[in-house]
Parts: C-alpha cells; structure tokens; sequence
C-alpha cells in the first residue's frame, strides 16, 4: 500500500457510476438543496454565521444567497471539480456547496430540491464526459493532477504538529514533530499495509488533547483554590449566573430538534454516500478513497472531526442552522460498514444524536477553554499544511504536464491571483491554476508551439 499510495498516478479516475449510486447522488442534492431553503442546515462554515439573520428575517433571501455564492464559488470550481476530476470520487465542495446556494436562492420550498436534484443530475452526468473528453487531450492535465496526491497525504500528516505548536509552543511543537517522523518511518518499515501517517496523526491528536486537558485542569484546580481561600463570603457559583448567549442557544437547539426526523435523513443519506465508496471528506481522504485505502480514510477524517465539532455546534446553537454533514463523523463510519442498509441506520442514530447532544456540547466546551482554542489551531493547522501540499502539489501537476513552461503558467497564475488580492480562495488557487495552464498548453499544442512532456 505505501508504493500505491505514493504512486497517484496508479489510481483510476473514472467517475462512472452505476444507477444505484446516480439516483443517491441526485436524491442527496435535492434533500441538501431543500434543507438549505429552510435555512436548517449549510455546508459553508461561513455562511451559517449568517443564517440567523436570514432566520429572523433581518436580510433577505437574495442577499443571504450573494453571501454564499461569494464564499462558496472558489472551492466549488477551484477545489471541488478538479479534486473530482483528478481522484474520480466526489467530494463535499461539489456537492454540498452549490445545494447551499441554491436552496437559499430558490423563492419556492418546491423549487429547491428540484434545483438540486438537477444539480446532482450535472454532476452524475456532466462530470464523466468532461473526463474522458479531458484524458483525451494531447496534455492530459487531470493525469497530471495525480501528482497532489503523495504531498498532500503526506504533509497533511503534520497539521497535529503545527497545532501543537501554535497552541503549547515551540518545545512541545518540537518533541511531537519528532514523535510523528519517527512513527511514520516506523510505519514504513514495520507495516507497509498501513498509510504511513495513520499511526503519527492520531498520536499528534492526542497529544493535543492531552495538552489541553491537563492545561484547563490546571486551571480549574487553581480557581478552586483560590476560591477555598477567601474568607469574605461564599465562593461564586462559575454556573450561575445568567449567560447571555443561553437563551439564543436554548431556541436554537429547540428549533434544530424540531426538525430531528428531517435530520436523521439526512444523517443517513450522507453516510450511506460515504459508504458507496464515491465519495471523500476530504482532501487527503479523496486520495485515499480513490486507493482503496477505506481504513486510512477513515482515520484521517476522524481526526479531522476534533478540529470542526467546536466550530460547527457553537455556530450552529447561536445561528440555528446546523451542518449538512453535521459534526462530518458519519464520514468515516461510512467508509468502514460493509453494507448500506447499515450506513442508513447508523448515519440516521448518529445525526439524532449529534442534534440532541449540542447543548450539552455546548456547555462541556464552555468548561474547557482550552480544548476549545485546540480546534481553532486544529483548522488554522489543516488549512496551513493543506495550502502547501496543494501549492506544491499543483507545480508537481504543472511540471509533469509541461516541465518548465508549465510551472511557469500554473505558477504565474497563483501569483496572479496573489497579486490581484487572492480573486480566488488560496486553497483553490493553485487546483484552478492547473485546470487554465492545462487548457493553455492544449492551445499551444495545437498552436504548434509546444511538444507535451512524455510520460
């Protein structure tokens, strides 16, 4: 598995579906458009701080909808379609986020899930034919966009580290970096069957947890010792009190509730897609999922769950709309089951759950400051390491599709962007550049004026 791993250009791209997988796709995209129309859910973590606005009526339909196409349209056409059409698996930025835009611009509750199912319908239909018409240039550049897959499932590996480092300093940052190098040369050596970085990042992730847990102990031991000893009075009750966000969460989750049965469809359409093994949470997941490597998916987008769970339930108890995905764990249950009627089952117990717990999320992660900074320098980790895996990534794409003139555009093009105020998101930049370098270079191919890389 190592060598298949490192090797991206051994996986297959195809995006044929059977009818099975088609019609879930499609029905998914109506259900997610619908749920979005009722302003219950979106899948744009920065759109949902918007919702409750939209919600009580203070904005309109068409402004909440330029907002989410605004932040949604980069990663749709940046990241999500080329990250499609490189690994032949899908992915949340394709699917889940034109059904955000488009269940909020639908004027009709009728309309929406028809907007989305024709959404799901383009990509089941449209995206196989843009592949083969792509594989059959003269630069074939989706071949070439294999070449992301060994930095980003290899650098990814150390978003623990950066986190750990940012949070806790350079020392711990210092000492888990060489904990995971070893871990992954050990994992290399000991178990070849294993994706190197599995081992390290859940080490990296617990570490931090560990830090974290011991530094807010810390603290709560401190507070009670200073409260044991003042002698004026009786020690202040840290829950009493009135908070001033606990009415707002309080309707939310009611709100939320209300809809459980709407949920748990939910819960269990997504999971059964992850469990149809078409589709990835992720990234590095894309990769993985192309691979067969189910397992080591599965460990990487549950280790990315610690870093979004704060985010998605405090955004989603103070705008009263949740996660598509919810807190995305019915990702990684989906790829381990082994049939769908259990993938509809346990992603359907997993969103009730999730949906019922968040008050109580919301107030263990009041108590736990710490390990609620933890997820922000989780995220801001992912985002860092993935920016580079992707940036580097992508030259790796440009040079094996045209050398030197090829990094040459790809890599002007992400300058570009820089330059003129980043007009696409910088996670998607470098993705869109290799798409428009690869079109490029099929003009000067047929311009007589370039000779493909041979492969």
């Amino acid at each position: 598995m190592r060598g298949n791993i490192a090797a991206a250009a051994a996986g297959s791209t195809d995006l044929g579906l059977s009818l099975t997988q088609q019609l879930t796709v499609i029905v998914l995209c109506a259900l997610t458009a619908f749920i979005s129309h009722l302003a219950l859910a979106v899948f744009n973590d920065g759109v949902r701080p918007f919702m409750l606005d939209f919600i009580q009526g203070r904005t309109t339909r068409s402004a909440t909808t330029a907002v989410s196409f605004g932040l949604s349209a980069g990663f749709i056409f940046g990241l999500g379609a080329p990250m499609a059409l490189s690994t032949g698996v899908l992915n949340p930025w394709l699917l889940f986020l034109p059904t955000d835009i488009l269940g909020i611009l639908s004027p009709k509750k009728w309309l929406a899930p028809v907007l989305g199912a024709a959404w799901g319908a383009v990509v089941v239909f449209g995206l196989n034919g843009a592949n083969s018409l792509a594989h059959d240039l003269p630069v074939d550049f989706l071949t070439a966009m294999q070449q992301m897959s060994t930095p980003i499932l290899f650098l990814f590996t150390l978003f623990p580290v950066l986190a750990i480092s940012k949070q806790f300093g350079k020392l711990r940052g210092g000492i888990a970096g060489l904990v995971e190098l070893a871990l992954v040369v050990a994992t290399m050596k000991l178990w070849p069957g294993i994706f190197a970085g599995a081992i390290a990042m859940a080490v990296g992730v617990l570490m931090l947890i560990a830090f974290a847990v011991a530094k807010d102990l810390r603290q709560r031991r401190k507070e009670r010792a200073e409260q044991a000893g003042r002698a004026d009075g009786p020690a202040e009750d840290a829950s009493g009190g009135d908070d001033p966000m606990a009415s707002l969460f309080s309707t939310s989750a009611t709100r939320l509730r209300k809809h459980l049965p709407l949920f748990m469809v939910l819960g269990a359409g997504v999971c059964l897609l992850a469990q149809m093994h078409i589709f990835g949470g992720g990234e590095a997941t894309s990769f993985l999922v192309a691979k067969g490597d189910y397992s080591g998916a599965a460990q990487v987008d549950f280790y990315r769950v610690f870093g979004f769970v704060p985010l998605i339930a405090t955004t989603a108890l103070a705008s009263g709309a949740y996660g598509i995905a919810g807190f995305t764990l019915v990702y990684p249950i989906g790829y381990l089951l082994p049939n769908p009627w259990l993938a509809l089952i346990c992603g359907a117990l997993v969103f009730a759950v999730e949906v019922l717990a968040l008050s109580w999320i919301g107030r263990i992660l009041g108590r736990l400051p710490s390990v609620r900074d933890s997820s922000e320098h989780l995220r801001s980790a992912i985002s860092d390491s993935l920016q580079l895996a992707i940036l580097f990534g992508s030259l790796m794409a440009a040079n094996a599709m045209g050398g030197g003139l090829g990094i040459l555009i790809v890599g002007g093009l992400y300058l570009l962007n820089e330059a003129m105020g980043r007009v696409v998101v910088r996670m998607a930049a470098a993705p869109a550049a290799v798409i428009v370098g690869g079109v490029i270079l099929n003009l000067l191919y047929w311009l007589d004026l370039f000779t493909p890389v041979k492969g």
